[in-house]
């Protein structure tokens, strides 16, 4: 029921706006009508008849283009002839097969001259103007000198030679391919009462330090291990000379010979 009465009161309020929005309308168009008639406004019956409209061209003035002169002298013939150039037929080098035999040229004083060469001075040899040797081949040599009579003075392995390599009696040796001693070999004590011979391997570095030794190599004669200990000491003493080609580690051997004092 309620419902009811809130669905007409509705419909009420809407006519109720209508009217009133009607009314507003009429109000306000009554009120500018009022004001034209009242400002002075007028109106034209008939209104005035239309002005016509001049239309005035303006015709650009032609700029005239200059005249084109040309320079030169027309070709007097259509198909002119062309120029030809005059080339020299190439030729291949010409070898000879034969020696060549003439004189020697040089050049002048006036350009390429063929100029005879005057005849040279023989040069003088100057190892003929001193007499050779009087020897049996009866010519220059360089050869060692030698002596009259052969001996075994002063050879390979004499006390008072002058080798470090030679079988000198009782004196230790060392073998070191392209190596020399620096000095005299450093020798070992002997301990005991043994005679014999003690052989150490050396492994040489390329400053010519002994790097390692080992007593008893090939070739030994004594069985005293102290004579072994005492050659080995002795043997990393050695010094030898430098090397840059040599091995970094090249091997050797030095022998130490024992005898009773």
């Amino acid at each position: 029921m309620a419902e009811h009465k809130y669905i007409q009161q509705q419909k009420k309020d809407s006519r109720t706006s209508a009217i009133t929005g009607g009314v507003l309308a009429l109000v306000v168009n009554g009120a500018i009508a009022v004001l034209l008639f009242c400002s002075g406004f007028t109106y034209l019956d008939p209104p005035p008849p239309e002005r016509e409209q001049i239309l005035i061209e303006f015709d650009e003035p032609q700029v005239e283009k200059p005249k084109q002169r040309r320079d030169g002298t027309r070709p007097r013939a259509e198909k002119p002839t062309k120029e030809t150039n005059l080339v020299q037929q190439s030729e291949a080098q010409h070898t000879g097969t034969k020696t060549n035999e003439a004189q020697e040229a040089t050049v002048g004083d006036k350009g390429d001259v063929e100029v005879p060469e005057p005849p040279r001075k023989k040069e003088i040899n100057r190892r003929a103007l001193f007499s050779a040797a009087d020897n049996k081949a009866q010519k220059d040599t360089l050869a060692a000198q030698t002596a009259r009579e052969v001996s075994d003075a002063l050879k390979a392995g004499h006390a008072l030679g002058n080798t470090k390599t030679g079988e000198t009696s009782g004196e230790p040796k060392a073998q070191l391919a392209g190596r020399t001693l620096n000095g005299s070999l450093p020798k070992p004590s002997a301990p005991g009462q043994q005679v014999g011979k003690v052989v150490v391997d050396i492994w040489v570095d390329n400053y010519g330090m002994v790097q390692k030794a080992v007593a008893g190599a090939e070739g030994t004669t004594v069985t005293d291990k102290d004579l072994w200990n005492e050659a080995r000491k002795a043997a990393m003493k050695a010094s030898f000379n430098m090397s840059a080609d040599a091995p970094a580690m090249q091997k050797g051997t030095i022998t130490y010979i024992f005898k009773v004092q």
